[in-house]
């Protein structure tokens, strides 16, 4: 753990993530709604983690999908609700893009629902081609992103 103040730290190791705590929120989320416990753990095995402790509890957590060169996703954001407003995400979302493994990949995008202003701050913006974009989504994620 990287100590980012007195009483907060960052994380990058699977070992340190709540997934009881990660899996309890993000089933509550409009995005998370029908993912199983195991859906879950799997994802977190297969992506870099990225958690955000105060006084050594996990109060944000974010996934990123990459190669580490060209392409980064970030996903699965979220504060927990006692510690929103704190400036939390932006913490969590910095210490993320500034990862040396992920400082120079070339691009990144994201989904969010309502989260645009936070995202900008950091030079997310709408994509400026969405026609070059595809996707292909099954009954799940239909349900979900429709």
């Amino acid at each position: 753990m990287i100590k980012i103040k007195d009483d907060l730290l960052f994380s990058t190791s699977h070992s340190d993530m709540d997934l009881d705590m990660i899996y309890g929120f993000i089933k509550e989320s409009y995005w998370g709604q029908g993912r199983t416990f195991e859906e879950q753990k799997k994802a977190i095995e297969n992506t870099l983690n990225f958690g955000l402790f105060h006084n050594e509890k996990q109060i944000a957590f974010a996934r990123v999908m990459t190669d580490k060169v060209f392409f980064a996703y970030l996903l699965d954001v979220f504060v927990t609700e006692e510690e929103r407003g704190k400036g939390y995400s932006k913490i969590l979302v910095n210490e993320i893009l500034n990862v040396p493994e992920l400082k120079n990949v070339h691009k990144w995008m994201l989904a969010t629902k309502d989260a645009h202003t936070l995202y900008e701050k950091f030079g997310f913006e709408l994509v400026k081609r969405p026609n070059m974009l595809m996707e292909k989504m099954n009954d799940t994620a239909k349900k979900i992103y429709t």
